[in-house]
């Protein structure tokens, strides 16, 4: 159960520096230190990257993937130590620490290979001219990765960055520092060159207000809440620089008449109870047929009473401690609120035990569309089920917030699934099962959600800049 010593890395160095805590989740005891970046750092982490930059982008794609993919071999036999230092920063289950890491694995294995078929293409011309569309890397990118997923999504990041022949200026989370520090040591173990990827941490303010207007910064990508999105991206824009933004989401579910209300309900205490609820895609309104509405509210209400919750370490513990203290005040807040309203507490609904931040997972029925929970993303294990009359007013329930993400539902119809598919206002959609996106498919939101994409063809396409080059044979 070691915690390990983190660094910061910087061109061809680790570096140490004064920080704060860590705090294991499950019972609130400092574990580590994370070190913050001082501006000498971030200087040099640009100055390492620029030299970066020139190496790697001049390196044959064929190359890049095989250092990638040494990276990958080395992230899975050191699945355990990671998967451990994962469970005590962040407070998931081992089991789903380890599924967080091959995930991660999966994504940079899948961007490696398709970085090298990052295709331009001939365009028909006139005889003696030849028009040539190129795809080349965008440049250094300044990226920054959230606490919930402290190894996959930094990977999205990396997979992305490299594979397109970037370099790379990561900020991950300081809350949740290890499973970063310990993906970017399988790189640089695998053969990196120095400079293309550099790790850093420290207060997010003060470094994203000085990497982003740097000349040398030529893309940022964000993970993470709506309003912080929102002030990276207008800063980006500032200085005319791209930004790929996956922001928060408050995912509807629409729980069609012809579905099996058993069968959703089971699945969606599975689904909702993943990482305690900390996932910007992680089910939550619930718009359920009248006719099926009784037997689904008492089989997600059952489901979710049996999850057992614990600290991540213990075997048992099916749920985790949620990640920080204010994910549990949001919670307790948010439950009160929607009770006050009028809504049914269908199950849990309070703090369990006094040292850890346990909350069980909570299901909310008949919830009024005023309440906090309905309009602002819970990003925690509350699920709020209401009653429909029509898919049409699911879809258009569905539809109401800002938000726009990722949406779900359970339908036997092609009909139905036809309609959700072409109504519903999200960047990603899943029918009868709660996987949002895989490594080989697109990854982002629309309305406040985001723009841009991560995973898939698109995510890298991303990180290039599109060059046309027009030539007259002479």
């Amino acid at each position: 159960m070691n915690y390990p010593n983190l660094y910061l890395r910087i061109g061809d160095t680790w570096r140490a520096r004064d920080g704060k805590p860590v705090i294991n989740p499950a019972n609130e005891t400092v574990i580590g230190t994370v070190p913050h970046a001082t501006r000498v750092d971030l200087d040099d982490a640009l100055a390492a990257a620029e030299q970066g930059l020139r190496v790697w982008s001049r390196t044959a794609p064929a190359e890049r993937t095989a250092t990638i993919l040494r990276a990958v071999a080395l992230i899975r036999e050191r699945i355990e130590e990671i998967a451990t230092a994962i469970t005590l920063e962040q407070g998931k289950p081992l089991t789903q620490s380890r599924l967080e890491i091959l995930r991660g694995c999966d994504i940079l294995e899948w961007d490696a290979q398709e970085g090298r078929r990052l295709y331009g293409r001939i365009i028909p011309a006139a005889p003696g001219m030849r028009h040539t569309v190129l795809r080349q890397p965008i440049g250094v990118v300044a990226a920054f990765s959230p606490w919930n997923f402290p190894m996959s999504s930094p990977a999205r990041k990396v997979g992305g960055a490299l594979a397109s022949g970037c370099a790379l200026i990561l900020k991950a989370s300081e809350e949740t520092p290890a499973g970063a520090y310990l993906m970017v040591k399988a790189f640089i173990d695998a053969g990196l060159p120095p400079g293309v990827l550099n790790l850093i941490f420290g207060e997010p303010a003060e470094i994203s207000q000085y990497l982003i207007p740097q000349p040398l910064v030529r893309l940022v990508a964000f993970t993470g809440s709506i309003p912080v999105g929102k002030h990276l991206a207008s800063m980006a824009s500032a200085h005319m620089k791209p930004s790929l933004m996956e922001l928060g989401g408050h995912a509807p579910v629409i729980i069609c008449a012809d579905a099996d209300p058993e069968v959703a309900g089971a699945a969606a205490a599975l689904s909702k109870s993943r990482n305690a609820g900390q996932v910007c895609v992680s089910p939550t309104r619930f718009y359920v047929a009248d006719a099926v509405y009784d037997r689904f509210c008492q089989s997600f209400a059952e489901r979710a009473a049996a999850i057992t919750v614990g600290d991540g370490m213990d075997p048992a513990s099916q749920m985790g401690a949620l990640a920080n203290p204010r994910r549990l005040e949001v919670m307790e807040t948010m439950v009160a609120d929607a009770r006050a309203r009028g809504a049914r507490l269908l199950t849990g609904g309070q703090r369990i035990g006094n040292l850890g931040l346990f909350f069980p997972l909570t299901v909310l029925a008949d919830v009024p569309d005023d309440a906090l929970a309905m309009r602002e993303e819970p990003f925690g294990p509350i699920a709020l089920v209401n009653r429909v009359s029509s898919l049409d007013e699911a879809i258009e329930k569905s539809n109401a917030l800002p938000f726009g993400l990722a949406g779900y539902a359970f339908t036997q119809s092609a009909t139905n699934a036809d309609r959700i598919s072409d109504g519903m206002e999200v960047g990603n959609i899943s029918i009868n099962h709660f996987v949002s996106s895989i490594a080989e498919t697109p990854m982002g939101g629309v309305k406040d959600s985001g723009f841009g994409r991560e995973g898939g063809i698109e995510g890298l396409q991303g990180y290039t800049v599109v060059k046309n080059v027009s030539h007259q044979m002479l």
